[in-house]
Formats: structure tokens, C-alpha cells, sequence
């Protein structure tokens, strides 16, 4: 294949909803830019493929809700269908429990968490505090640790050892939805709607085209890729912090800026999707929902685009996704199949389909669903990444100021970083 070298005015190394929503804020503007993924496809930890029956799943990030205007717009922009999650019906407690008990169990780690975030994140006493050590110091009962736990650890797919008290506030506050965030999905997947975004760029869109290199030198930037090189005035790194750790800075970045990249560590979670002939659950008044305290970190709720496509997802989050994955698919699939079976009844184990996505270790996001600080004394990590290392920007949905780790975030994040460097081009 023959190397080609390109001059533009920006180049955005990360085609997920980050990258994508920068592009077209710059082609808004009349800006030349080119877009590089290092993948066959945009979206980044938006994914869809195909089932064993022949149908297109989400496989990665899926929901939304009326509370992420971005996002919604977006999706109405461009003609999808939004299918609302099914959740009449009772929700199931694991271990089980009786309704009420369960009921007073959530609101109970429901507590805990609003306590938690009626701290401010700069609170002096919390300071070094990892969310499980400031656990161990709350009065409440242990089941209401263990749902409140399982809660955490399930929504950002860490152990609570690891990540610091200030940090998981700050995200938490930054996350204001009112409606559930799984209120929809998108029936032609979220993924579709990357490809929208990507289709309107055009053959400024460059897939299977890592980036090896991002030198900085006089008048902007030099970006090696493995088809060739990007010469640019400005350079706009579109992907979670970890990974864009991993790249080859010449010279080398700041040591500040460096050591902020560096404190960031992937999710861990498991995706899987459980069709079945019927929803067997709705006849049985249940909605298909199950909260495990234990394990922590499982959830599944029911997921059917219509009737004739009844199914259930299934999340593992955090170290209970480490330690399953070690399994392989045979006994990774035996395993959940029982946890569903005896939370929801026989019935969850004649199913027609069953597909995995492991996102532990991805070779081009990390993991998921998002990246988090797990260094209690990088306070300042977040801002010093924004301030980048002109002309060279980051950008990704972990520093958005609204829904960090979410779709919305990375919309927000990317036309934030747009917005910037457009100023840095015309100047007021």
C-alpha cells in the first residue's frame, strides 16, 4: 500500500462519539480536519453485531434517556427509533428476598449513596479515602453495604478499593439525570447512529489507521500512522485517558500532563445478550429486571425490541467481570445461565441465542464502560489534561462536565474541544 502524507488543519486521532462530535462541530465551522480510527468502524465503546439468528445487537454502550438532550437530539436528528425499556412487573432481588424486604434494601444503599455525594469532593477529611474505606465507616446494615456495593461496583465497573471517595462524588454529581438511563435504547442500535455521524464526514474519516506517533514541532503537529503521515496546525486526542497514555509523544509530554494520563484505569465488564421464544418473565409478572447483592456487580433487565424479539442483557461488572472471564465461554455461559435460571425461574435456560462481548482489556478502548482515576491524591488530573500541551488537545466522555463515562458525555466533550481550538484559531 502506498504511504500517503496529508496537511489539514486538525487532526482527531478517535472516532467514538467523542471524536465524531468534534468532526462535525469543525466541518460546522469550514475547518479541514481529517478523523483517524484505528478500528474498521466508529463508536468506540458503541458496538453492535450480529447475533447467532441473524440480528443486529447492541454490544456494547445502548441506553439513554430524556435527560441527555444531546444524545436525544441526535437520535431524533436522524430518524431513529427509540424503544422503551420494559419495566412493569416485579423486580427480582438476589439473594432473594421478599418484595418489601427488597424494596427497603434498595432504598436503603440508595442512602448511603446520597450521603456519600452530599459530601463536596474537595472535603479535607475525605482526603486519600478510597469509596471502600469510607464504606467500612457507615452504620448501616450489611445487606445495605452489599447493595450499595454491588450498585457501584456494577455502574462503574471498579472495585471500590481502588477508587478514590472525591473522585466517584464528582463523577456522581456530574450525572444528573432524574429519568432511569435505561429508559430507551435505539431499535437499529446505537451504533447506527455513529455510522450516521461517520457518513456525513465523508473521506475525511480514515478507518484501520493507528496512530503511532504525535510529534509536536514549530507551526503544529506530525502524526505517524500505519498508512502514512498527518502533518496539522492542531491535534485533538479523542480517546479515554489510559489509552491515550499509551501513545508516542515527541517530545515527550510535560511531566504534569504525563503523570495526570497515567492515573487512569479501564473498566472491567461483560456484555451479554440472552434471546429467547418468549418473554417467559412479563407472563409471570415479573419485568425481567434482577439486582444481585451477591455477586455484586450482575444486573439484567429485559432488553426485547418488540414481541417477536424477547430478550434479557446481562452485565458483569468490575472484579466479579475479572474473575469470570478466566472461565471461558462454555462455563461463562453455564454460570450466568444458572444465576438467571434461579433468579428468574427455569425458563431462563431455553433460550435461542446467547452472545457475549467481553470488553475487559480492549485492545482500543481499554475496557468499560469508562475509565476512572484510582489515585486518591489526583485531585487535579482531570484539569491538567483539558489544559492539553498546545497544539496538542484531549478530549474524551470521562472529562465531559455532564454524564462523564456516558454517551452524552463523549457528544459534549468532543464539541467542548472543538469550541476550543476553534477559539485558538480565531482568536476575539
Amino acid at each position: 500500500m502506498k504511504r500517503q502524507a496529508v496537511r489539514t488543519d486538525v487532526a482527531i486521532v478517535g472516532a467514538g462519539f467523542t471524536g465524531l462530535s468534534a468532526a462535525h462541530e469543525l466541518n460546522k465551522a469550514g475547518i479541514d480536519f481529517v478523523l483517524l480510527e484505528a478500528r474498521g468502524r466508529v463508536g468506540g465503546r458503541v458496538e453492535s453485531k450480529w447475533n447467532g439468528l441473524g440480528e443486529r445487537i447492541d454490544s456494547g454502550g445502548q441506553f439513554l434517556c430524556e435527560d441527555m438532550p444531546e444524545l436525544m437530539a441526535l437520535v431524533r436528528t436522524h430518524g431513529k427509533t427509540l424503544v422503551e425499556t420494559y419495566v412493569k412487573g416485579e423486580v427480582i432481588a438476589q439473594p432473594l428476598t421478599g418484595e418489601q424486604d427488597a424494596e427497603r434494601i434498595y432504598y436503603a444503599s440508595m442512602a448511603i449513596r446520597d450521603r456519600m455525594n452530599a459530601i463536596a469532593p474537595g472535603d479535607p477529611t475525605i482526603a486519600g479515602l478510597t469509596v471502600a474505606a469510607w464504606l467500612d465507616r457507615q452504620n448501616d446494615p450489611g445487606e445495605a453495604k452489599a447493595a450499595f456495593r454491588s450498585m457501584i461496583e456494577g455502574l462503574w465497573c471498579q472495585a471500590l478499593e481502588k477508587l478514590p471517595l472525591w473522585h466517584l462524588i464528582d463523577n456522581d454529581r456530574r450525572i444528573t439525570n432524574e429519568m432511569s438511563e435505561l429508559q430507551y435504547f435505539v431499535h437499529e442500535t446505537m451504533q447506527s447512529l455513529a455510522d450516521d455521524l461517520a457518513e456525513d464526514l465523508g473521506d475525511r474519516l480514515r478507518l484501520n489507521t493507528p496512530v503511532r506517533t504525535i510529534e509536536r514541532r514549530l507551526g503544529g503537529v506530525r502524526l505517524a500512522s500505519t498508512t502514512g503521515s498527518i502533518t496539522a496546525r492542531t491535534a485533538l486526542i479523542a480517546m479515554p485517558p489510559m489509552v491515550a497514555s499509551k501513545l508516542d509523544f515527541a517530545p515527550p509530554l510535560p511531566v504534569a500532563l504525563e503523570k495526570a494520563l497515567g492515573v487512569w484505569q479501564s473498566g472491567a465488564v461483560i456484555k451479554m445478550q440472552v434471546r429467547y421464544p418468549t418473554a417467559f418473565w412479563r407472563a409471570k409478572g415479573l419485568s425481567g429486571m434482577v439486582m444481585w447483592r451477591d455477586p455484586p456487580a450482575l444486573f439484567a433487565c429485559d432488553v426485547s425490541k418488540d414481541g417477536g424479539h424477547p430478550a434479557l442483557v446481562v452485565f458483569v461488572g468490575g472484579p466479579l467481570a475479572l474473575r469470570w472471564r478466566e472461565l471461558g465461554d462454555a462455563a461463562l455461559r453455564a454460570e450466568v445461565t444458572a444465576r438467571l435460571k434461579e433468579a428468574l425461574g427455569t425458563d431462563a435456560g431455553s433460550f435461542t441465542d446467547f452472545s457475549c462481548r467481553d470488553w475487559t482489556d480492549d485492545r482500543w478502548s481499554g475496557g468499560g464502560y469508562s475509565d476512572l482515576i484510582i489515585d486518591t491524591s489526583a485531585t487535579d488530573a482531570e484539569q491538567t489534561i483539558l489544559a492539553g500541551a498546545p497544539p496538542v488537545y484531549f478530549a474524551s466522555s470521562e472529562l465531559s462536565p455532564s454524564f462523564p463515562g456516558y454517551v452524552e458525555g463523549a457528544i459534549v466533550a468532543g464539541r467542548i474541544a472543538a469550541q476550543k481550538i476553534l477559539s485558538e484559531f480565531n482568536p476575539q
